[in-house]
């Protein structure tokens, strides 16, 4: 089966997001960009994956959601609110709540296509499929069994945090193929390079839109 069957495919497909408010999303790409610009290159992103996810072939799709204004692009979406506590407690809950072969990806990278996720549409059912992030995270991981004891207590937001993943589900004694290697966008050059690799998404036009302070290419929070 692959991601342009008319047949819808056996995968719930979960965006999880917050909502894109000034301050409180892509901060490291401040104060090269404002506040209020960084947000709304945030929420172009977010619609750029929304919509994406929306073309996908798939029986449903979860917006597991951090905020109170739900997108637009969002429509047709089953919306769970993310739940307190660490990243990774938050990715144990959502994958205990789901049922069903689950795939998950991130907001932070615009640029992904249906041929990004084909293999998980052919595959639905291996027990695990993983997209490693250049900066050594991950930006989709699928369960075909979802278990969210196979998130808890992996450390979030480091240089290893791929590693150590990948590592819990191959000890778990999964079958885990790979997916492409995508870039997140966290700091200015990287939103240049996925602006460059995505022209005509919604995240180009809106980076290319905000002036940039040239002298400033990341800031100090992440």
């Amino acid at each position: 089966m692959t991601a342009d069957s008319t047949t819808p495919v056996p995968l719930t497909v979960v965006v999880i997001a917050k909502e894109c408010l000034p301050g409180k999303v892509k901060t490291r790409l401040t104060p090269a960009l404002s506040p209020e610009a960084a947000a709304r290159v945030a929420a172009a992103s977010l619609d750029d994956t929304l919509r994406t996810v929306s073309a996908l072939p798939v029986e449903r799709r979860v917006l597991f959601f951090d905020g109170t204004v739900v997108p637009d692009a969002a429509a047709g979406f089953d919306v769970l609110p993310q739940p307190g506590g660490g990243l990774d407690e938050r990715l144990g809950f959502l994958f205990d709540t789901m049922t069903g072969p689950t795939l998950l990806v991130g907001m932070d990278t615009p640029q992904l296509s249906a041929a990004d996720l084909a293999p998980v549409l052919d595959a639905p059912d291996r027990d695990a499929w993983f997209g490693p992030a250049e900066d050594g995270g991950f930006w989709s991981l699928s369960l075909g069994r979802p278990d969210g004891a196979l998130l808890r207590g992996v450390p979030m937001s480091q240089d290893d945090t791929g590693a150590v993943q990948l590592a819990r589900l191959t000890d778990a004694g999964l079958d885990v193929g790979t997916l492409t290697t995508l870039l997140d966008v966290d700091t200015v050059p990287d939103a240049q390079r996925v602006a460059d690799l995505a022209p005509t998404s919604a995240f180009a036009t809106a980076l290319h839109a905000e002036p940039v302070d040239a002298s400033v290419t990341t800031g100090a929070l992440r």
